[in-house]
């Protein structure tokens, strides 16, 4: 049941980083730090399933995620502080100034950088599983 959750979770994760790939592809860099988000809180919500027995919090605070299932116990501080730069690219539901805003700060190069540290974050939580 539980290893149910953990592969549900996992494929969620990996189909969202083909699609932040498929929008940095296309130039969509507003997405690309969303779906990176995504793909984060995803990978943590499937490690959060493989040690805790009760269902993943339904939260999008991705330190939060970590810290109550005990991961970032395990973190580098390299990999706390990607979470923290990823935390404000979660924009659903946000106004659209802010959108605005946060589209300046995404640039091709960040939206790059992004979409290889999630990698690297997503591959390691992973290899926790």
């Amino acid at each position: 049941m539980q290893q149910d959750k953990v592969k549900y979770w996992v494929e969620l994760a990996d189909y969202d980083f083909e699609t932040a790939q498929a929008m940095f592809e296309t130039k969509r860099f507003l997405y690309v730090g969303f779906m990176c988000h995504q793909v984060i809180e995803k990978i943590l919500k499937a490690y959060w399933s493989s040690v805790l027995e009760e269902p993943a919090l339904k939260i999008h605070s991705l330190s939060r995620l970590a810290e109550k299932s005990g991961l970032d116990k395990e973190m580098s501080e390299e990999q706390t502080d990607f979470i923290d730069a990823l935390e404000p690219l979660n924009i659903e539901a946000r106004y659209p100034s802010y959108k605005e805003r946060l589209m300046n700060t995404l640039t091709e190069d960040r939206c790059r950088e992004l979409i290889k540290q999630t990698d690297k974050l997503r591959l390691w939580i992973k290899n926790r599983l």
